[in-house]
């Protein structure tokens, strides 16, 4: 949810730290702040983003070569001065920056308060460094055994790191549920929330376990347990490069993601499938493929865009497997008392394998018996270890909030799970499957002309960018590519959307249909053409505004419509990596049109890592 970037070294903190505070702002941006250790601790912080913060704390410049930053998702409190992170504790020795929420920070502080602890913020953070030092102060051991103690009793999710100023070049780090990643350089260690803060300086990097504790200096990594048990520090080589988190000349990272979708797309093929030897090879469920293909039931758990993701895959699993499946919120799944039987498959989805609900759904569901596959973009992510099995993506760092590549890569491993499925089970021909195999191979391709409309559609948006409301309809395969529409025109332009299968349009929202209603209706050539062409004939006969996205050479719909999109024809399992491009693009360019931070939509960020 926040971002947080620590170093210790020879370099100057304070710019090294902003620096990769910038490249983190995607996880929150309502506020920013460094710590600076020099003999004493210096705290620097400010409302806004991260350049906000750079342009008021002047003398920030050469005042140490320790420091933790941070840049906020507000969750306990407004994103002001007092409540940004960096925190001190009472006495001024301990300063914190902290991702997740405490959730009995409430009852911490109250017993804190009894004992003579003043707060001066409404964050959860400020509550836990005093809890820290509160329990260090009756402690006779070190720093790292008293954090190990204090963080037994909190409730709650963390990724936290700690500055002692009695501890000179030397930074404590701590994990539960949100990531924590330490960048092993020459003389010089970094921690941050992701590794795209010092990609350039290292490609060394060790990630903290649940409940561990690392103690960083300039030459030295160490690491225990919350019982004080020393544990190995196993270094990984991140494959990362630095132009894949830069913006590459695109005006913004939602518009480079989205042209990088015939990369990304055949990124996520690649090795996996070989039409010429009609080959599907998924590494992740090559030992672990057989609990899928014999499931009685499969259930697929996500939120936000990985949930769409999740309606298109129980289409596909249900048509070509013959398995049924039930979507559900991660928010909702774990409330739910739902009901998992032998047999029972649960397959998790999530960009950053972090999202916080997700992850407590597949804790929930490996507790309740259930074979649990993933399927993330990030390596080494929570949930990528909390599950039995799974896939990656493979889509590269994805910087907008609004995910649009992650998008068109779940899907492409969804559909490749269920074609293997299929294929074991034997639901579907040697033929067919070698078909739909050869015409997922040439779906790169295929997205690359849908590209080449972008001018077009942005004359298209230029019409609609002050449109109040807007609807979206798709039927079979294209609902949920409607779903995932309109959320990205909320996200990043701030209109209110809606999406809709075609045929419930009559059953409630034709009433807001008039002359001022622009509607997005996905309406290629498929079984249900014929069907959705009468519900366009409905909303042109109440006057609304339809822009179609068709099958190329459509003859019916060009006179009928106000403005067509085309897409070329693909196989129906295969249409939603193609009919969502068009929607993406015209999202992007109502937002960009509005003035919107398409990158940075207000109150929104990239990782969901709290409930």
């Amino acid at each position: 949810m926040c971002g947080i970037v620590a170093y210790v070294g020879a370099r100057e903190a304070f710019p090294t730290i902003i620096e990769g505070l910038k490249r983190l702002e995607y996880r929150g941006y309502d506020s920013a702040g460094v710590c600076i250790h020099n003999h004493r601790l210096r705290v620097f912080k400010k409302s806004g983003k991260v350049n906000e913060l750079k342009k008021s704390a002047v003398d920030a410049q050469n005042a140490g070569c320790t420091g933790i930053g941070h840049t906020r998702w507000a969750t306990h409190g407004p994103p002001t001065d007092i409540n940004a992170h960096p925190h001190l504790s009472n006495s001024g020795n301990l300063s914190i920056v902290h991702n997740g929420i405490i959730e009995n920070y409430l009852s911490l502080k109250e017993e804190l308060i009894k004992k003579g602890y003043t707060f001066y913020s409404d964050t959860d953070t400020e509550v836990l460094v005093n809890f820290i030092e509160e329990v260090s102060l009756h402690h006779t051991g070190t720093l790292e055994e008293a954090l190990g103690l204090a963080l037994k009793r909190v409730v709650g999710a963390y990724g936290l790191v700690l500055l002692d100023v009695n501890q000179p070049g030397t930074i404590l780090a701590a994990r539960k549920g949100s990531p924590m990643v330490v960048g092993v350089g020459k003389n010089e260690h970094f921690v941050a929330s992701d590794a795209s803060p010092f990609i350039e300086f290292t490609n060394e990097v060790v990630y903290l376990k649940n409940e561990e504790i690392a103690v960083v200096t300039k030459d030295k990594l160490k690491l225990i347990n919350l019982e004080n048990i020393g544990q190995t520090a196993y270094i990984e080589i991140l494959d990362l490069e630095l132009e894949e988190i830069e913006k590459g000349g695109y005006d913004h990272f939602m518009l480079k993601e989205i042209f990088e979708q015939p990369r990304s797309v055949s990124d996520c093929m690649r090795g996996r499938v070989e039409p010429a030897r009609n080959l599907l090879k998924l590494g992740g469920l090559q030992n672990n493929a057989k609990p899928l293909y014999r499931a009685e039931r499969i259930l697929i758990t996500a939120c936000g865009t990985s949930y769409y993701a999740g309606l298109v895959a129980e289409y596909l699993f249900e048509d070509l497997c013959r398995i049924p499946v039930e979507v559900e919120y991660a928010s909702e799944f774990r409330y739910r008392n739902p009901i998992i039987r032998e047999g029972d498959v649960v397959i998790a989805i999530s960009q950053s394998g972090e999202t916080a609900d997700t992850l407590v759904a597949v804790e929930m569901a490996k507790d309740l018996g259930a074979t649990v596959y993933g399927v993330c973009n990030v390596v080494a992510s929570s949930i990528a270890r909390a599950t039995d099995a799974g896939v990656y993506t493979h889509a590269g760092p994805e910087i907008g909030v609004a995910s649009t590549k992650a998008f068109t890569a779940q899907l492409t491993v969804l559909t490749m799970m269920a074609l293997l499925a299929a294929k074991y089970k034997g639901t579907i021909t040697h033929p067919e499957f070698a078909n739909k195999l050869s015409a997922l191979a040439g779906i790169p391709a295929i997205i690359s002309r849908v590209l080449e409309q972008q001018e077009y559609i942005k004359e298209i948006a230029y019409q609609f960018r002050n449109a109040d409301n807007f609807l979206y309809l798709g039927r079979g395969y294209n609902y949920p590519v409607a779903l995932e529409g309109a959320l990205k025109l909320k996200e990043i332009s701030y209109i209110h959307a809606e999406g809709y299968p075609a045929a419930e349009m009559k059953h409630g929202p034709i009433a807001l249909v008039d002359e001022d209603m622009p509607i997005v209706v996905i309406a290629t050539r498929d079984h249900a053409y014929d069907k959705i062409v009468s519900n366009i004939q409905e909303l042109k006969s109440r006057k609304g505004k339809v822009i179609a996205v068709v099958t190329e050479g459509d003859q019916t719909l060009p006179d009928m419509v106000d403005y067509t999109i085309e897409i070329p024809q693909v196989d129906q399992h295969l249409t939603p990596l193609i009919s969502v491009v068009p929607l993406q693009l015209l999202a992007y360019h109502i937002g960009v049109l509005k003035g919107c931070n398409v990158d940075q939509p207000r109150n929104l960020a990239k990782s969901v890592t709290v409930e």
